[in-house]
C-alpha cells in the first residue's frame, strides 16, 4: 500500500471572487499545480482538492508512485453536471485540462472517473498517433482497477462495467487491426480489450504471480512517463522485461494490423463472472477466479 502525505505550500494569489487562485499540493515524489476555476461553483474549492486527493490515491497505489515529479491540472467552469477532461505532454511533466459543470454536486465528484483516467496518461510515454489505442486503452482499462483497489468503487462495478462495454473494442468488417482503425471504440474499448488479454496472458505464464500492473510498473520505472517519446515496441519491452514474458510484444505483433476478434464470453466465463438482475455474480469454481481475483486485488 502506498501511504501518501499532502500539504499545501501555497495557496491564494487572488484576492476576489472572479480570478482563478492557484495552490501547490505536495504528493509522494511529485507536486501537482492546481488552478481552480474564477466562476462560482456548487462544489467548494477544499472539495475540488479531495477529489484532486482521491485520484491521486488510486492512481499512486497502482504505480506503487505518483507517475511524475511535476503536475500541471487547470480546473475551468463548464455547463450542466458533467465532467470532462484532456491531458497533454510537457517536458517537465503533464498538464491536464479539466471541465468541471457549475452545477456538478459532490455527488458527481465523489463518483468521478474522469480525473483518475487522465492522471493514468501520466504514467505511460508518449506514443504515436497510431498508437492512441495503447494509451487511451491503458486508462480505460486502469481507471476502475485503481479505483477499486483503494475502495472508491466495488470491485463488481468493474466487472459489470468491463462485461457491458468491452464489446464496444471488437472489430467491425472494415477493421485492419489496433494500428490501422482509430474508431472511439476500437481506441478506447480496443485498447482496453488489449489490457486485459495481456493481463490474463501474463497471469497464466506467471502462475499468477504477476500481472498488468507489474508491466506498467516497470514501464514507469525504467522512465516511461508522459515526459518521454517512446516507441510502442520500447514500452512493451519493458513491459515484458518486467513480468519475465512475451505477452505484450506477442499480442502486440498478433493484434497491430490484423482484426483479432476476442471470445469475450469465453473469457468471461474462465474468469468466472457474469451478469445478473443488472449486477455481477461470481463463479468461485470458474477455471481462473484467482486470476479474477487477483485483477483488482490490492
Amino acid at each position: 500500500m502506498t501511504f501518501l502525505v499532502f500539504s499545501i505550500t501555497a495557496v491564494r494569489l487572488a484576492t476576489h471572487d472572479r480570478v482563478p487562485q492557484t495552490m501547490a499540493l505536495q504528493v509522494s515524489g511529485g507536486e501537482i499545480q492546481i488552478t481552480f476555476p474564477a466562476e462560482p461553483m456548487k462544489v467548494s474549492r477544499q472539495e475540488l482538492v479531495e477529489w484532486v486527493r482521491t485520484a491521486v490515491r488510486a492512481v499512486s497505489h497502482y504505480y506503487g508512485k505518483f507517475p511524475v515529479r511535476r503536475y500541471t491540472l487547470l480546473i475551468e467552469a463548464g455547463n450542466g453536471y458533467e465532467v470532462h477532461g484532456v491531458t497533454y505532454q510537457r517536458k517537465d511533466g503533464g498538464f491536464t485540462r479539466v471541465t468541471i459543470g457549475e452545477e456538478a454536486e459532490v455527488s458527481e465528484l465523489k463518483n468521478d472517473w474522469v480525473l483518475t483516467h487522465e492522471m493514468i496518461h501520466l504514467a505511460f510515454p508518449s506514443m504515436a498517433k497510431e498508437h492512441d489505442w495503447i494509451e487511451e486503452g491503458i486508462s480505460t482499462y486502469v481507471e476502475p482497477v485503481a479505483r477499486a483497489q483503494v475502495g472508491n468503487i466495488p470491485v463488481g462495478e468493474v466487472w459489470r462495467e468491463w462485461i457491458r462495454d468491452m464489446p464496444q473494442g471488437l472489430p467491425d468488417a472494415y477493421d485492419q487491426g489496433l494500428d490501422r482503425t482509430r474508431t472511439w471504440g476500437r481506441t478506447y474499448w480496443g485498447g482496453a480489450m488489449f489490457c486485459l488479454v495481456a493481463e490474463v496472458r501474463i497471469r497464466e505464464r506467471t502462475h499468477n504471480r504477476k500481472g498488468l500492473r507489474d508491466a506498467l510498473r516497470g514501464i514507469l520505472n525504467a522512465g516511461g512517463n508522459i515526459t518521454e517519446d517512446w516507441s510502442i515496441k520500447k514500452a512493451l519491452t519493458a513491459g515484458d522485461k518486467a513480468t519475465g514474458t512475451d505477452a505484450l510484444m506477442t499480442l502486440h505483433d498478433e493484434m497491430a494490423t490484423t482484426p483479432v476478434t476476442v471470445d469475450l464470453d469465453d473469457l468471461w466465463r474462465r474468469l468466472g463472472v457474469r451478469m445478473a438482475n443488472g449486477g455481477v455474480a461470481f463463479d468461485n469454481s470458474a477455471k481462473e477466479a484467482a486470476i479474477r481475483d487477483a485483477i483488482t486485488g490490492k
